[in-house]
């Protein structure tokens, strides 16, 4: 079974091509401490088994300059697309979607409302500002990613009602509080959102590794029920998490070695190939 990848980051190590520019105005400590080229992913992905990555703009580094992510996509396109990060209250945002969307190398677009230099849960996903960005991103069949907190559910939920046909991936499934004790806790967290059919939900190790510590089977089985694993798949967060690429596709094997054989390779492949076509 090929694996794909849809949230690893990377940097490139000429910062005068390529400054930096972070959301927030503060660089992450992981884009600080362990940068990761192109090329060095490509390695780790070689050494992991991972076929493609869909490479997730580094908001916490170069925020809305995307440059990095098309040129590597554009460099390695048998093994890459972008996915890459914009301003949905800026006046321009519903355009820079329509030209992306006929982008060979660019696969979808990224919201960044919360995160490690963005504390708290920023309130505008769902501004009437960015309302043409929605329209567009549905209009084009473009994927948004949405880095937010559960929350911001109601947001969320307002986004979906007033845009059915956009699609939605959440970012580490919105990080629910998964423990051991608390797994259905952690899946009815999630399970309202269930019955809107373009939501997809991202695993990344935010999930498989409370997961591996806890009862995966109490979190995975009702949502599996509810999402069908058509509408989940694995990202790696790599290296905004600590362990290699190998380590976090581990943990997500181990978190999903109890669950049918069909479901897990449409949640490490099959599902990022129908998100994002360029990777089949």
């Amino acid at each position: 079974m090929n694996v794909i990848d849809i949230h690893p980051h990377i940097l490139s190590a000429d910062r005068e091509a390529y400054p930096l520019a972070p959301v927030g105005g503060t660089v992450s400590g992981w884009a600080s401490t362990r940068p990761v080229t192109a090329e060095q992913l490509l390695s780790e992905m070689d050494t992991a088994g991972v076929a493609k990555a869909a490479l997730v703009q580094a908001s916490t580094a170069y925020g809305y300059d995307n440059r990095y992510v098309i040129d590597s996509a554009e460099r390695y396109p048998d093994r890459f697309t972008a996915i890459c990060c914009v301003d949905p209250l800026s006046a321009g945002a519903e355009k820079r979607i329509a030209e992306w969307a006929r982008h060979p190398a660019v696969a979808g677009v990224r919201l960044f409302t919360t995160g490690s230099t963005l504390p708290g849960q920023a309130a505008w996903l769902n501004h009437e500002t960015t309302y043409p960005f929605w329209a567009a991103a549905s209009r084009t069949g473009t994927p948004v990613c949405v880095q937010m907190r559960l929350s911001a559910v109601d947001q969320l939920v307002d986004v979906l009602e007033r845009f059915p046909d956009a699609t939605i991936v959440l970012d580490h499934m919105a990080y629910p509080s998964i423990a051991p004790g608390t797994e259905r806790a952690a899946f009815d967290e999630l399970a309202g959102l269930a019955k809107y059919p373009r939501l997809f939900l991202k695993m990344t190790m935010r999930n498989t590794e409370p997961l591996v510590a806890s009862d995966a089977r109490r979190f995975l089985d009702p949502l599996l029920a509810a999402f069908g694993s058509e509408r989940i798949a694995w990202g790696s967060n790599f290296p905004a998490a600590t362990q290699s690429l190998p380590t976090l596709l581990e943990l997500a094997t181990t978190a999903l070695a109890g669950v049918p054989a069909d479901a897990r390779r449409n949640i490490l492949c099959a599902t990022a190939q129908r998100l994002y076509p360029a990777l089949r």
